[in-house]
């Protein structure tokens, strides 16, 4: 994978429209917040690895940041420009992906994931056939994966439509300011008002995100 550009196109759930319009119907604030995006939508991009790694490198730290870092790795991983790939990455010594800004526990966990794909103790395949919560237990058993990095997984690589993931800031900040005039909310007043947008639960965080900051997430 080249630094700074997807080796795939992006994608948009085939489900866009109608969870737009089911949401539309039975909230009133997804009514009025869904139009203010036009066009806009998620969009996913690159392979489950690349996602995941990119996740890691992350955490902790600024977007800029991250990229800066995640640019340095890439090169190192992927020289050729093409797909990051967990076999090559399990080459590369523990030196050099610090030499590229990776703390010593991120360069643990990048390794760790890359052993998970490639001796196939993930089952990516089978993916598109198992549950959203087998798909987190499987990926929580890799080091420096939890369950919020799971969820963002599922929305947005495997663009499941029914994620809420509650141990999110900005879902919870999105709730308080446009359901509860700012005050704060628990985790249960929160999936109470989620009830309402099943089965499409990750199209409305979406939206909600949005209404935080208008540039869409992009993974």
């Amino acid at each position: 994978m080249s630094a700074n550009a997807s080796w795939e196109e992006p994608v948009s759930p085939a489900y866009w429209d109608a969870a737009c319009r089911h949401l539309k119907r039975g909230d009133r604030v997804m009514k009025r917040l869904i139009p203010r995006f036009g066009e806009a939508r998620l969009l996913s991009r690159g392979d489950p690895f690349t996602t995941l790694a990119r996740s890691v490198v992350g955490q902790q730290i600024s977007v800029k940041a991250a990229q800066s870092v995640w640019n340095r790795f890439a090169q190192h991983a992927a020289p050729d420009g093409g797909p990051l790939r967990p076999a090559a990455v399990l080459t590369l010594l523990p030196a050099t992906m610090r030499e590229a800004g990776l703390s010593a526990r991120k360069t643990e966990y990048l390794l760790d994931l890359a052993r998970h794909f490639d001796d196939g103790r993930v089952h990516v395949e089978r993916w598109v056939d198992m549950g959203d919560e087998a798909i987190i237990d499987e990926l929580v058993a890799i080091r420096g994966i939890g369950r919020w990095t799971a969820e963002m997984f599922l929305i947005f690589h495997l663009m499941r439509p029914d994620v809420l993931p509650l141990d999110d800031l900005g879902l919870l900040k999105g709730i308080s300011l446009n359901y509860f005039s700012g005050e704060t909310v628990s985790r249960a007043e929160a999936r109470e008002v989620a009830d309402a947008w099943a089965p499409y639960r990750t199209v409305a965080t979406w939206y909600l995100w949005r209404s935080l900051d208008p540039l869409p997430v992009d993974y």
